[in-house]
């Protein structure tokens, strides 16, 4: 059958919205019709070619739509289901059987590789190869074949259109404090970097109960936002010493810290705010080779731990619907970052994203 989709033909160039082939759903996967998807940084990077997903490619990791169709041996999901789309992963390997899926033993190749693990592409553009699966979904498309291991069930009545970005971005800053830092009532937190990864980081650090937390951008805009969702101080990296600064706020130095820009020289000011045996995660893409330092001599002494996480170290089938809940409860107000645009209009949300107009930009179809 035939789908509309936006493509990435050529590195660093607007995605082409054109018709595209889609073939039948294989075996443990299902037909998704797509209502909504979120735009992320990381669509971005690799439309980019940071990450080499073969191009042309149809991007997409942050899904939310209706199951029109399964394939053979799927059972976990019916035709009708609502589902939101997360990353894929086997399911079988040591670390997914260990509640670790985001270290899957075939993450990048199931995630990046633009192909099934036979080779093939749900996608055809004038009988030419299109790379599908992307995080397992592709959901810059009206339809998409989805393995069933990227989907979460939602109730029907729930906005498919806000909770699209849980997939990833906002699953990926929560995740980072809430299931990795898990910082004690009454400690300090710092975000470096306030759009939608890090503010949903500084929420989850409210839910936590932390009692100082601090934003850290260049952008007042971001700032003041931050305040509103939760922060107590904000530093403006831009204006003043964001070292100095933070240790006068903390009396010494951050116990919990999140860093999601991936700039080296902001991840080496972060490791020099922590407090002695500070604790900080790091979920800021860079492209592949990016190097940033470590003042060992000084931070030896130290005892903190520096920690790189995918995906919050989530498990999508449990982390998701538990933020929902919150979000339903009134506890992470992650739709107060969401700007929704007509998927016709996606070229625009990735514009307005990289210019920090839209923190969460969202197509919808």
């Amino acid at each position: 059958m035939k789908t509309t989709a936006a493509v990435a033909f050529d590195a660093e160039k607007p995605l082409t919205i054109t018709e595209l082939e889609i073939d039948e759903p294989r075996a443990g996967e299902a037909r998704i019709r797509m209502v909504a998807s979120g735009v992320c940084h990381t669509d971005a990077i690799v439309r980019d070619q940071w990450y080499p997903t073969p191009l042309p490619a149809v991007l997409g990791h942050e899904g939310a739509g209706v199951v029109e169709a399964v394939g053979p041996g799927v059972t976990t999901v019916e035709v009708g289901d609502h589902v939101l789309l997360s990353f894929n992963h086997c399911g079988t390997c040591a670390n997914c059987s260990s509640g670790k899926p985001t270290y899957c033993a075939s993450f990048f190749g199931d995630n990046f590789g633009g192909r099934r693990a036979d080779g093939s592409t749900s996608y055809t553009h004038d009988g030419v190869a299109v790379s599908s699966h992307f995080f397992g979904q592709s959901s810059f498309a009206h339809y998409a074949n989805v393995p069933v291991n990227s989907m979460v069930r939602v109730p029907k009545s729930a906005p498919l259109e806000i909770l699209a970005p849980l997939g990833c971005g906002i699953q990926t800053g929560a995740g980072a404090v809430l299931n990795v830092l898990q910082p004690p009532a009454g400690t300090s937190f710092a975000v470096f970097g306030a759009g939608a990864v890090g503010l949903s980081g500084l929420m989850a650090a409210k839910i936590a109960n932390c009692t100082t937390i601090i934003a850290v951008d260049v952008h007042d805009s971001r700032l003041e936002l931050a305040k509103s969702l939760g922060a107590t101080h904000t530093v403006n990296a831009a204006k003043v010493d964001v070292i100095e600064a933070i240790a006068a706020i903390t009396g010494g130095g951050v116990n919990y810290a999140l860093e999601t820009t991936g700039v080296p020289a902001v991840f080496s000011n972060m490791t020099k705010c922590l407090a002695p045996r500070g604790h900080a995660v790091v979920v800021g893409a860079a492209a592949i080779g990016t190097n940033a330092n470590f003042d060992i001599g000084s931070l030896l002494p130290m005892g903190i731990t520096v920690q790189f996480v995918v995906e919050g170290d989530s498990v999508p089938s449990q982390f998701i619907p538990a933020l929902v809940e919150m979000h339903e409860k009134g506890l992470f107000p992650f739709d107060r970052l969401v700007k929704t645009y007509p998927f016709a209009d996606i070229n625009k949300a990735f514009e307005d994203s990289a210019a920090g107009v839209t923190l969460k930009p969202v197509v919808v179809f």
